[in-house]
């Protein structure tokens, strides 16, 4: 049997795939193996991928993301992150805790922009990073706020425990995405990291609903709720931001005794 149904591009991308959770750098072999392909033709193919820039190869011969690939990524959620940026800035600014913006892609949470803060907080993620969705205040919230097929969906399947204090039973997580959104906002207590917790609350912007949030050392767990009032402001900013007109420069008056006589 020739080939096995997939074409070119599905390849490529199981290829570039390899480095959603993998390595910085691997091997030829490593890329394969991930890829499920022949080594001759995954060889060819990541040939051609370093041609165009998508991957580049080092002196050990393994391979790395390339950097036209990187400046082509940095257009994903471009203008939630260039809208949500001088807020998130604020945040940081009213809190000096690290601050981040999230949106839901399938049942993650894809970090769009984030600030960190002074203090050194164990990292979970990175800006394009994903977490899963009930590990996280701003996934809990996401979650909270979708529609309850997805919840239902969500909660139907198996819930991984990053830590031995992940809320995996699905029943009280139901109940907590309840009070997700009675209250408002989403809090964990080293759910996805030993030595950090989380607040967040919900942007209700339009295609993709997001949600902005605070990490924080675990030993301030106990008064992150005092940021509420700044995390709800710089919230609603975004939205107006987000839905407010850009101005055209055709519509722009043009200043009295500029233009001719």
């Amino acid at each position: 049997m020739r080939g096995d149904g997939r074409t070119v591009t599905s390849k490529a991308f199981a290829l570039l795939s390899a480095f959603e959770s993998g390595p910085n750098a691997q091997s030829l072999s490593d890329l394969a193996e991930h890829a499920g392909l022949p080594l001759p033709t995954a060889h060819r193919l990541v040939r051609e991928l370093v041609e165009w820039g998508a991957l580049e190869r080092d002196e050990q011969g393994r391979y790395t993301v390339g950097l036209r690939l990187w400046e082509v990524a940095q257009n994903a959620g471009r203008h939630l992150r260039d809208t949500a940026r001088p807020y998130l800035q604020d945040l940081f600014s009213l809190t000096h805790e690290t601050a981040h913006i999230a949106i839901r892609d399938g049942d993650e949470a894809l970090y769009i922009d984030r600030i960190y803060g002074s203090t050194r907080v164990p990292r979970a993620s990175r800006v394009g990073g994903r977490l899963p969705l009930h590990a996280t205040a701003v996934g809990k919230v996401l979650l909270a706020y979708e529609e309850e097929w997805v919840r239902a969906a969500y909660l139907d399947h198996r819930l991984e425990a990053a830590t031995r204090h992940t809320h995996v039973n699905p029943g009280r997580l139901a109940a907590e995405l309840r009070r997700v959104r009675d209250e408002g906002y989403a809090t964990t207590q080293e759910e996805v990291r030993a030595g950090s917790c989380s607040i967040a609350v919900p942007v209700r912007i339009e295609p993709h609903p997001a949600a902005i949030g605070l990490v924080m050392l675990s030993s301030d767990g106990s008064t992150m709720t005092r940021h509420l009032p700044a995390l709800r402001g710089i919230a609603r900013r975004i939205e107006a931001a987000a839905v407010r007109p850009q101005p055209s420069l055709a519509r722009i008056p043009r200043r009295p005794g500029r233009g001719r006589s």
